[in-house]
């Protein structure tokens, strides 16, 4: 999709939304209200504004059309998912637009104006790989990573959904950045958690952050929300 696309496009899925889920209307009209004075030129300029914007709107149709179907065709299309995928679709992405996000301002202004980068990118990416090597599965999302604290939302292949995040801090920094991101799961009502503190020049650490990650999907129990330092 091309940046000239974007505005007339949360037109369109604003319009739909409206019958379906006046939720979802609400945060695209909101959306919209923020970028339909940018030019396109300059929004293409602007990679990560860019890379949001075409997450909302590949969701925002994936759950309109879900919200079409009877519920036993829903609940069989459900089915066919991974369960992190399922949990976004099911949970967190409608809990997002129907619910207040206290952070959504903040990271508006930084995606608009440039600010924002994703320096465990990188980091993140090779977790990825090495989960679905091992069969597991894992969704990432930019609301997730920027309103709830979730770098990437993953699941063993015969366990359930865990939010993980996954940080560089030093363990003197890591303490308070860790009662904020379990405070932050808590006030979106996510129950199980890691927090993940590494040191980047240890060996290995890749490996180790995957057999927590794993391990944890498949037994951590609820209104659980741990902390590791590496």
């Amino acid at each position: 999709m091309q940046a000239i696309e974007i505005e007339p496009k949360l037109r369109e899925l604003m319009g739909i939304a409206s019958s379906v889920d006046p939720g979802l209307e609400y945060r695209l009209e909101e959306i919209w209200r923020w970028i339909k004075d940018m030019r396109p030129g300059l929004l293409m300029q602007k990679k990560f504004l860019m890379g949001f914007l075409l997450e909302v709107i590949k969701d925002a149709e994936f759950w309109l059309a879900l919200k079409v179907l009877t519920d036993e065709e829903r609940e069989s299309f459900l089915n066919q998912l991974t369960p992190p995928v399922r949990y976004w679709y099911e949970f967190l992405f409608p809990k997002w637009f129907n619910e207040k996000d206290n952070k959504f301002y903040i990271w508006k202004q930084k995606l608009r104006s440039g600010e924002f980068n994703q320096e465990d990118a990188q980091l993140i990416d090779l977790i990825a790989q090495k989960i679905k090597i091992r069969e597991g599965s894992l969704v990432q999302r930019y609301v997730a990573d920027f309103s709830m604290a979730t770098d990437a939302i993953v699941s063993s292949n015969k366990g359930r959904p865990l939010c993980v995040q996954v940080t560089s801090i030093s363990d003197d920094f890591s303490e308070h950045k860790y009662e904020e991101w379990k405070k932050t799961l808590k006030d979106w009502n996510i129950e199980r958690g890691i927090f993940v503190s590494y040191n980047p020049g240890k060996e290995e650490f890749v490996s180790q952050v995957v057999n927590l990650v794993l391990h944890n999907s498949s037994h951590l129990e609820e209104s659980k929300y741990l902390k590791f330092s590496f």
